[in-house]
């Protein structure tokens, strides 16, 4: 929702998130303790927070922070289990996301895994442009590898590699994923994969053949990076994932009836505000 101008009623917002909530999913990314006035839409994060029932769903909440406030405002809330910070190993993308250099994003990421351990919450890092990038920003295995093991010294325990743009191949997820799962057993990587309607299925395979167990998705796509160059590099559509991991004999613990009435709310919801 955040790169949707015309505003979303926290009442619409509530309803949906609490579709999502009824699927079964692990995590549910709920909003962003950011500036209001970087992204209006997320204004009302806390307000959204204290409408939604969690009474009957094992689903734990995600609320994206992009500094030491945010984080602040977030961990108040015993709801909320997972922080996400992005950090890109890109220095034009960090400055466009955060208005901070790597070296800035470095220290606000450290603050954050103290004051999440502290509160006994967990920190989501997103290595944004974890594929490429389309700034001439020097990128190659060996940076992200670099990057994963400094991360990793610091205390990261999730590590979301993170296609930014759409500019993964199914040859660099595959060689990312085999060789950092394999010399990082302690961390979780999850694959927060952008596409196209008809790359999709090679992005997802080639993550998961390389031991990826944790994806992040959107219901039909909906939403993206407003960076990406291309209109149609949208978020991973969880529908498609979840028809992945059933051919694959998978269990997902998704509730189909459920996930078909979140699929309706979506599309209510995203025809509604564009």
């Amino acid at each position: 929702m955040q790169g949707i101008k015309d505003w979303i009623p926290t009442q619409e917002k509530v309803q949906y998130i609490q579709s999502l909530l009824r699927c079964g999913f692990d995590t549910i990314d709920f909003g962003s303790f950011v500036s209001p006035k970087a992204v209006p839409q997320m204004k009302d994060t806390a307000e959204v927070l204290s409408q939604l029932d969690l009474s009957n769903t094992e689903s734990k909440l995600l609320a994206i922070v992009a500094n030491i406030r945010g984080a602040q405002d977030a961990i108040q809330f015993d709801e909320i289990q997972y922080l996400g910070y992005p950090f890109s190993i890109s220095e034009n993308f960090q400055m466009r996301n955060t208005h901070k250099t790597i070296d800035e994003s470095i220290i606000v990421l450290k603050e954050i895994l103290d004051l999440a351990d502290r509160q006994n919450k967990e920190v989501v890092a997103y290595l944004s442009m974890g594929f490429g990038n389309p700034y001439g920003d020097p990128w190659d295995v060996e940076i992200v590898a670099n990057w994963t093991e400094r991360l990793a010294s610091m205390g990261v325990k999730i590590l979301s590699l993170s296609d930014t743009v759409g500019s993964s191949t199914p040859e660099i997820i595959d060689y990312l994923f085999s060789n950092l799962i394999r010399s990082f057993p302690h961390i979780e990587f999850g694959a927060h994969l952008h596409t196209t309607s008809n790359t999709w299925f090679e992005k997802v395979n080639a993550a998961f053949e390389s031991g990826c167990l944790r994806f992040d998705g959107a219901i039909q796509g909906y939403g993206g990076c407003p960076m990406a160059k291309d209109d149609l590099t949208g978020n991973m559509p969880t529908e498609k994932m979840l028809s992945y991991f059933t051919s694959k004999k998978i269990h997902t613990n998704i509730n189909p009836m459920s996930f078909e009435s979140a699929h309706n709310e979506a599309s209510k919801i995203f025809n509604k505000y564009q």
